[in-house]
């Protein structure tokens, strides 16, 4: 027997028949192993430089204490003056546009005045706060008293005697917020916008887009300024005849004889100015109706220019060549009456229904106003005669002139004082001439 102890079969025979009765699992299949790409050779490295040493933190400053708002520069006086002038003009525009378009019989000027109502109020409204924010009162402003005499004016006499006036006043105010910093950016818009417009109905050209034909052709007739022409028609019929009175005065000693002269002064310079004026108005409303006329016969004759000469109008206003040619067209080739009556509007600047207006109504005017002035210096010779008729009849002259003066500036918006002082002053001038060349014819005479 080996001294070493022998192992027991049974074990290892127990292992071998467990091992054999255990699933075989299968292997996997062996996986091609991918073609070794060549590595790139390694690129050199750059030698390392030394960082920079790094600099301290820097120490945080304190925030910079913020300014307070600068307040507001204080209002002057000379600002709330400018302020209550600038609402004075929109007020009185406000009143006025809203009686020209109550006035008004068309519907488009009824329109376009009421929508210069609403820009004129908006206006009114940036002045208004800016009075209100310095304490002053606004509530009592109202409509100034050339803005009552056009609105007087337009109410019996028609709006379109006033239109003219208008326009000089909106072209001379057109600037009047460019420098104004409180002013809203599109009030000097508006202002040259207005101008623009007036103007175009004061020459009877009408309003952008055609909104306003009606009016056009209503103020030719009267050369300008209707108004202005009323006020100094009776101006020459006061100055004229208080010179002639003052000059029998002074060789008569202030006698009847002074009434007699100024009567006749009267008359005669009425009538003269009457004639002159129908003759005028006769002579333009003949010429009228002769270019008239000729256009009606152009038209039938030589159709093709009138409608070139129509076209190249219409462009000048602004449209297109194509637009201009396809109006002209349809006006040229409808209705005869219609197409002489457009192209004596647009390239004649007649309104073949007027003709410059009545010559009888022309004379009428003329004569009435000539008189109305007149009568004035002649008056107190009337009730009295002598020294004392005299230096009535210089202080109701005096009155007269400045009174004049003062109508003259609804038209040009001067100082009232400065404009109706050279009123009295330049007749008193007149006067006094007249007067001393009497007393000199007199006492020769005598």
């Amino acid at each position: 027997m080996s001294p070493h102890k022998k192992k027991k079969p049974g074990k290892a025979k127990a292992r071998a028949k467990a091992a054999l009765a255990a699933p075989i699992v299968p292997v996997a299949p062996i996986v091609p192993v991918a073609p070794i790409v060549p590595v790139a050779p390694i690129a050199p490295v750059a030698p390392i430089v030394p960082a920079a040493p790094i600099a301290p933190a820097a120490r945080s400053l304190p925030p910079e204490p913020q300014k307070p708002p600068e307040p507001p520069e204080p209002v002057t006086r000379a600002d709330v003056s400018r302020y209550r002038e600038n609402l004075q003009g929109e007020i009185d525009a406000v009143a006025l546009y809203t009686l020209l378009a109550e006035e008004e019989t068309s519907q488009a000027l009824k329109d376009f005045y009421g929508r210069m109502v609403e820009i004129e109020g908006v206006h009114a409204d940036v002045w208004r706060k800016q009075l209100e924010a310095a304490g002053v009162d606004t509530s009592r402003m109202h409509p100034a008293w050339r803005a009552r005499a056009l609105m007087f004016v337009a109410r019996h006499f028609g709006p379109g005697l006033v239109v003219p006036t208008i326009a000089e006043r909106e072209a001379s105010d057109q600037a009047m917020y460019d420098e104004q910093p409180e002013a809203l950016a599109r009030m000097p818009g508006d202002e040259r916008s207005h101008a623009r417009l007036f103007r175009e109905l004061a020459g009877g050209r009408g309003v952008e887009g055609g909104a306003i034909a009606r009016i056009e052709g209503r103020h030719r007739g009267s050369g300008g300024n209707q108004l202005r022409a009323a006020v100094l028609g009776a101006n020459d019929g006061l100055i004229s005849n208080l010179s002639l009175s003052m000059g029998v005065a002074g060789a008569s000693g202030g006698g009847h004889t002074v009434l007699v002269a100024g009567f006749a002064g009267l008359l005669a310079g009425a009538l003269s100015m009457a004639i002159g004026e129908w003759l005028s108005v006769q002579s333009a409303r003949e010429l009228y109706a002769h270019q008239v006329k000729v256009e009606r016969e152009e038209l039938l004759n030589v159709p093709d220019e009138e409608e070139e000469e129509l076209t190249l109008i219409y462009q000048a206003k602004g449209l297109t060549a194509e637009q201009a040619r396809l109006m002209s067209q349809s006006i040229v080739g409808g209705e005869l009456g219609h197409a002489v009556d457009t192209l004596a509007r647009e390239e004649l600047g007649i309104d073949p229904d007027e003709l410059g207006g009545s010559a009888w109504v022309a004379a009428a005017t003329s004569f009435f106003l000539f008189a109305l002035g007149a009568i004035v210096p002649v008056s107190p010779f009337i009730f009295a005669s002598g020294m004392p008729a005299v230096v009535a009849s210089i202080v109701v002259s005096a009155v007269a002139l400045m009174l004049v003066g003062a109508a003259i500036t609804i038209v040009t918006g001067s100082s009232v004082l400065r404009t109706g002082g050279r009123q009295v002053l330049l007749g008193m001038v007149a006067a006094a001439v007249t007067f001393g060349l009497g007393s000199l014819v007199g006492k020769a005479v005598g």
